[in-house]
C-alpha cells in the first residue's frame, strides 16, 4: 500500500474514517483479492502512521459491514460470496414460519438490450448503453416463489454470455466476484405491493390481478458504484420479507 496518512494531516473525517477510506480504496483497486488476508493491524498502523486502535476501529466497521471477515487466530480476510453469505445477508424471503432456505434457480432468458430510463437512473449509465438482461425463476420448497428480472451494464461484464451465466458455480454475486473482481458489498431495496404482469403471475402460479410483493434492488460495489438492478416479484401466499437489521448494521 503506497498511500499513508502523515501525522498532522488535516481531514474532514475522524482519523479512523480516513483509514477506512484508504483500506476501501485498496480493496476497490484489487490490491487484496476475495478470500485473501489483508495486512496485520500493526503493519497497517505503521503504513498509515496512526495508532493500532485507529486501524482496529476502521476494520471493525468494515467487518460489521461484511466487507472484511475476522478469523480467530488467523487474521482478517476479504469476504467472499458463498451461498451462506448470500442466504443470510442478501436473501430476505422466508416462510411464514420464519424458515429460510437457499432457492433453486432456473434461468428463463438471457438477452442483450439497451438501457431504458429506469436502468439509466438505477445503474447510472447513459441512455442507450448496452445491458445484459436475465430472467430467473426461483423455487422454494420445490414451488416457484420469486421471479427476478436482472439488468447489468454489459461494459462491466465483458464476455459474459448465457452459457457462462447458466453454468456458474455458486451464486450470481459469486460469479461477479470470481470472474470480474466485482464485489457486491451492499444493496438498497424498495418494497411495494403491485399487480405483476400476467406472464409473471402465471410463472408464480398466481391468479391474474392478485397483488404480489415487488422488490426493486440495486446492488453496489465499493464507492457506492451500482453494478446490478433487479426487480423481483414474490408470491407472498406462503412467504414474506424478513430483514434482521441487527445482523447487518454497522456496530
Amino acid at each position: 500500500m503506497t498511500n499513508t496518512l502523515a501525522a498532522g494531516n488535516l481531514t474532514f473525517n475522524p482519523l479512523y474514517k480516513e483509514v477506512k477510506i484508504r483500506i476501501t480504496r485498496s480493496l476497490a483497486a484489487g490490491e487484496w483479492k476475495p478470500g485473501a488476508a489483508i495486512p496485520s493491524e500493526p503493519r497497517l498502523a505503521e503504513q498509515f502512521n496512526v495508532s493500532i486502535g485507529t486501524v482496529r476501529k476502521a476494520i471493525d466497521e468494515l467487518v460489521a459491514e461484511k466487507i472484511l471477515l475476522r478469523q480467530q487466530g488467523r487474521g482478517t480476510f476479504v469476504a467472499t460470496h458463498t451461498e451462506d453469505r448470500t442466504l443470510f445477508y442478501f436473501f430476505h424471503i422466508v416462510g411464514k414460519d420464519g424458515s429460510k432456505e437457499l432457492p433453486v434457480t432456473e434461468m428463463l432468458s438471457f438477452r442483450r438490450d439497451k438501457a431504458g430510463s429506469e436502468d439509466m437512473a438505477r445503474l447510472q449509465i447513459p441512455r442507450g448503453a448496452k445491458t445484459l438482461r436475465i430472467r430467473n425463476l426461483l423455487k422454494l420448497g420445490g414451488k416457484p416463489v420469486i421471479c427476478d428480472d436482472i439488468v447489468v451494464p454489459a461494459a462491466m461484464f465483458p464476455g459474459l454470455d448465457e452459457e457462462t451465466f447458466a453454468r456458474r458455480e455458486g451464486t450470481i454475486y459469486g460469479l461477479y466476484q470470481a470472474r470480474y473482481g466485482i464485489n457486491v458489498i451492499r444493496i438498497s431495496e424498495r418494497l411495494s405491493a403491485a399487480k405483476p404482469p400476467a406472464r409473471i403471475a402465471g410463472l408464480l402460479g398466481m391468479q391474474p390481478g392478485k397483488p404480489a410483493l415487488m422488490i426493486k434492488r440495486v446492488a453496489y460495489t465499493y464507492n457506492y458504484m451500482p453494478v446490478e438492478y433487479r426487480v423481483s416479484w414474490v408470491n407472498s401466499g406462503n412467504h414474506e420479507y424478513l430483514s434482521d437489521l441487527w445482523k447487518s448494521a454497522p456496530a
